[in-house]
């Protein structure tokens, strides 16, 4: 007797070894847009959740942005019943706030997922390909965004699982043709409109042909090796950071004795506690000259209306004084 077909058995290897390392408890939510990745991640989670006594859950998230969105969201929660899910529920949102359209149904999207999890151990998987990832690594490289953004998306970020980050989108499409399933065609998926489709549709191509293909997997890896570097930094600078905090600020002395890289991750790790946002290599790098660059400076303004400044031999964050 022959075995699944082998867009399958990869799909369901992929996951299998996910959830051993991931060691969800008793039940895993699948998010589900009715594509062939997310179909294909469905399958597998049932597949091979099932053997190992979980429950599978798919959430569907319905935008509401075209029309019959309601109906395509019904059809993929069938699908995903059909593919073995224990559950499939749809969840509505509201597409709205800063960042144009793609950002707000990102921000919607993951809002409702997050809220539908049932406490803080939940674990939702998620259908990003290798190509998904590929994408990824092309945007951060772009747009300057630094080591963090080229590291990608990683596999466990809770409580997000991305099992299928070594899987190609190809190969979800043939799995989900070898389960007879037809997945959803999304237009926003062919849209040039949106800057991942001209990546998808014309960058990567042109790349994979003047570089004699094999472009997708090599981003891949290239995020999975500065994944590992940044994370053994990241680490480095935690350290650092017990040594430097003083309790409202960071003692300059310990931070000068650091190489710039790590000494900055500090910094990124103080302000973000701090409750700065929208935090840019350009704060990061003014704020770091008050250590490494230090000729009696003034402070760095940060957004927030926040300002860190440097006195007696400590890097402090405050609020400016008000003039009136």
């Amino acid at each position: 007797m022959s075995g699944p077909d082998p867009a399958i058995a990869a799909v369901r290897t992929a996951v299998r070894e996910f959830l051993a390392s991931a060691s969800p408890r008793d039940e895993v939510y699948v998010a589900v847009s009715g594509g062939a990745d997310s179909l294909a991640l469905t399958e597998a989670a049932a597949f091979t959740g099932g053997r190992a006594g979980l429950k599978v859950r798919a959430l569907v998230v319905d935008h509401g942005l075209q029309d019959g969105s309601a109906e395509t969201a019904a059809r993929a929660a069938s699908t995903a019943r059909e593919l073995g899910a224990d559950t499939a529920e749809v969840l509505k949102v509201r597409v709205e706030g800063a960042g144009g359209p793609e950002a707000a149904a990102r921000r919607a999207r993951y809002g409702a997922l997050r809220s539908a999890l049932p406490g803080a151990h939940g674990l939702v998987l998620l259908g990003h390909t290798l190509d998904d990832q590929a994408e990824t690594v092309l945007l951060g490289l772009g747009r300057g965004s630094g080591p963090r953004s080229l590291a990608g998306m990683r596999p466990l970020d809770p409580p997000w699982g991305r099992p299928l980050l070594g899987v190609t989108r190809a190969t979800t499409r043939r799995a989900c043709a070898a389960l007879g399933v037809d997945p959803w065609q999304d237009p926003h998926n062919e849209d040039p409109r949106f800057t991942r489709v001209r990546l998808r549709t014309e960058v990567l191509p042109l790349l994979e042909e003047v570089l004699s293909g094999g472009v997708a997997a090599s981003l891949a890896r290239t995020a999975a090796q500065l994944r590992e570097d940044t994370e053994a930094l990241d680490t480095l600078a935690g350290e650092v950071h017990l040594r430097a905090f003083t309790g409202d600020g960071l003692d300059v002395a310990v931070l000068a004795t650091e190489p710039p890289a790590l000494r900055r991750r500090v910094l990124r790790r103080w302000l973000l506690d701090s409750g700065v946002r929208e935090l840019t290599d350009a704060h990061l790098r003014s704020v770091d000259a008050l250590v490494g660059n230090w000729r009696g400076q003034g402070g760095v303004w940060l957004p927030g209306d926040l300002v860190a400044k440097r006195a007696h031999g400590r890097l402090l964050l405050e609020a400016p004084q008000s003039t009136t």
